[in-house]
């Protein structure tokens, strides 16, 4: 009952865990990171980027090839005005900087005033904007519509960040958004902003913000304040210095329509820009891919949805539930720890599957409370099982061979729990002849030294012989075989026992005669009578003392057959034990019929036989 009630308070405990860390705690909230990266890391390796969003990229070979033409970076931004033109001609979607314009050109105003004019001409260039912690922050309400704010009806008039915005162009071409790396507590980026929110003001990523402009999304959508990314394969890479040398060379390689309805993002993935983020890809992932990705998502409307987590807590609990009744009904541990990994392989199996329906699904946290039950479960079923097997090899050992007694219950051949019951059984009672008249003779000191150097030996006899010590009763023995190990050669085994005590004696009277003992050791002698029949066996008594017994007329008429044996045999068997030994197959003994005797309390005469070994 303890043990049960043990197992339902773990249960209790740990599911009151699991429900605080998934409805908010959130203690398993780094596992599920780490689990749901390595899924997102296969899960983008299926995924095709689309060809509708193309990267402009300012990697090592254009920083190197653009040199002679443009100088060390940054370059001057005529360069970009001319790229601009270019691009722009094929009339692309929209043209995206993943590039900061927010300080004056160090070449210049004259480059600086080239960019202004030309992004003054295309509506469809877009600008990064930065919100900062630190620095002079701006009205909100002072800014211009270019920037994209949105307005709601709790935004406040007195509303102020600190926003890096690309105030070397005119304020109406400010089009653009928030790049903000949104990372996790452990600095892993997994999500984009859909907007930041101030003071009721909401500052469009510039995902969100292409997103609302290409109509990809209804401004009125309810919408959180980002969404996670649903990783893929990198986008089409161009070299900026290989599209730069296209558009400046007279006899133009590329297509005349590369880019027509495409996003263009112009941005740079070389390691020395420092653009490089951690993420569940990478620890060094390019920013610019991280843009692309982000619009990517918002374009198909594939980004990833966030489970509801009633279902993570509901799963959780039924699985802790589960191994609560296999734990309370003792199933194997081991089928219980198969049957967790088969559950954890399926999760892990849902939880991709659910990646392809734009689904995240948070497996990590239910199934590391389910794992904390079972090992922590399993360590109370190991620690009761062992106490109950070390009281169990305590008890028995009282009874049976101490050598023996734990891999019997290690076997599986001795049930710890199991009730009394009716067996199949050979009792043995062993007595010492006329122990009262050499009582009277000798000191209590010398008979109790005698006894226990007698029944020492007679024991060891009975063990050796895989038979069950029940009791002392004065100077008789009672020992019966059959229980609690099921041995069909009980009668065979209890005769052989008979015979090894009878050599035994001889042997012990010779070594008191040889140490001068101060009686008629000729007259140390004693009786043993074996019966085989059914007997009640099991532990008996009252709860603060239990000893492992049999009863049953078996037992009593074992018994008086051991009162039998004076004048007649040292060793008689009934004839049930001589059927028994028999049907057994033993072809060991000659059982020499000593006639039929009447038993005290019973109608019906007993035939005993004397048992000896075939000469």
């Amino acid at each position: 009952m303890l043990r049960r009630l043990s197992f339902f308070s773990l249960f209790f405990l740990l599911a009151v865990l699991l429900v605080t860390d998934l409805a908010g705690l959130q203690l398993t909230r780094r596992l599920d990171w780490q689990l749901g990266d390595w899924l997102l890391r296969q899960h983008s390796a299926t995924r095709a980027a689309s060809s509708d969003v193309v990267i402009v990229d300012i990697d090592q070979k254009s920083l190197e090839e653009m040199n002679e033409v443009a100088g060390k970076w940054p370059w001057p931004r005529s360069v970009h005005a001319e790229l601009i033109d270019y691009l722009a001609a094929q009339q692309p979607a929209a043209i995206v900087f993943d590039i900061m314009f927010n300080e004056p050109d160090t070449f210049g105003t004259e480059s600086d005033a080239l960019l202004r004019d030309t992004a003054s001409q295309y509506p469809n260039l877009y600008f990064a904007q930065t919100r900062l912690e630190d620095g002079t922050p701006q009205l909100l309400a002072k800014l211009p519509a270019s920037v994209g704010l949105r307005r709601t009806a709790q935004a406040a008039s007195d509303a102020a960040a600190v926003l890096l915005l690309p105030t070397v162009l005119a304020p109406e071409a400010w089009r653009g958004g928030l790049i903000n790396f949104a990372a996790d507590d452990d600095g892993i980026g997994r999500h984009y902003l859909f907007y930041d929110a101030v003071a009721g003001w909401q500052l469009p990523s510039l995902p969100y913000r292409l997103a609302l402009d290409q109509h990809w999304l209804a401004p009125e959508q309810p919408l959180p304040t980002r969404f996670r990314l649903n990783w893929q394969q990198a986008h089409p890479h161009i070299s900026y210095s290989s599209l730069y040398q296209a558009a400046n060379s007279a006899n133009n390689p590329r297509p005349a329509n590369e880019f027509r309805g495409k996003i263009v993002l112009i941005g740079t993935a070389a390691p020395g820009l420092q653009d490089l983020r951690p993420t569940p890809l990478s620890q060094s992932y390019p920013g610019v891919e991280i843009l692309a990705t982000a619009i990517d998502n918002l374009r198909h409307g594939d980004w990833l949805r966030d489970s509801p987590r009633w279902p993570l807590i509901g799963a959780g609990l039924l699985i802790m539930g589960i191994l609560l009744y296999g734990f309370h009904i003792k199933t194997n541990t081991l089928i219980l720890g198969g049957g967790m990994l088969a559950i954890t392989l399926f999760a892990i199996l849902l939880s991709r599957w659910a990646l392809s329906r734009q689904l995240y699904l948070p497996v990590a946290g239910p199934l590391v409370w389910s794992w904390t039950y079972f090992w922590l479960a399993a360590l109370m079923a190991y620690l009761a099982e062992k106490a109950s097997r070390e009281q169990a090899i305590a008890m028995f050992s009282r009874f049976l061979d101490s050598r023996v007694v734990g891999e019997l219950i290690a076997n599986g051949q001795i049930n710890v729990g199991q009730k009394a019951q009716s067996r199949e059984v050979s009792v043995l009672f062993s007595d010492i002849r006329g122990f009262t008249t050499l009582s009277e003779s000798q000191s209590p000191e010398f008979m109790v030294e005698l006894l226990n150097r007698y029944f020492s030996r007679q024991v060891a006899v009975i063990f050796k012989h895989g038979g069950t010590l029940d009791k002392f009763i004065g100077d008789a023995i009672m020992a019966f075989w059959g229980a609690p190990v099921d041995d069909p050669r009980h009668a065979e085994r209890a005769i052989a026992a008979a015979l090894d005590m009878s050599r035994e004696l001889d042997i012990f009277k010779q070594e008191l005669a040889a140490q001068g003992a101060q009686f008629d050791v000729e007259a140390f002698d004693i009786g043993i009578g074996i019966h085989t029949g059914p007997a009640v066996v099991g532990f008996i008594g009252a709860d603060s003392r239990l000893d492992y017994t049999a009863i049953g007329d078996t037992v009593n008429l074992a018994s008086r057959i051991e009162g039998l044996t004076k004048g007649v045999s040292r060793i008689l068997v009934s004839n049930d034990t001589q059927i028994a030994c028999t049907a057994s197959g033993s072809q060991v003994y000659d059982f020499i019929n000593q006639g039929t005797h009447s038993v005290k309390g019973r109608e019906q005469a007993v035939t005993l036989f004397k048992p000896q070994v075939k000469a």
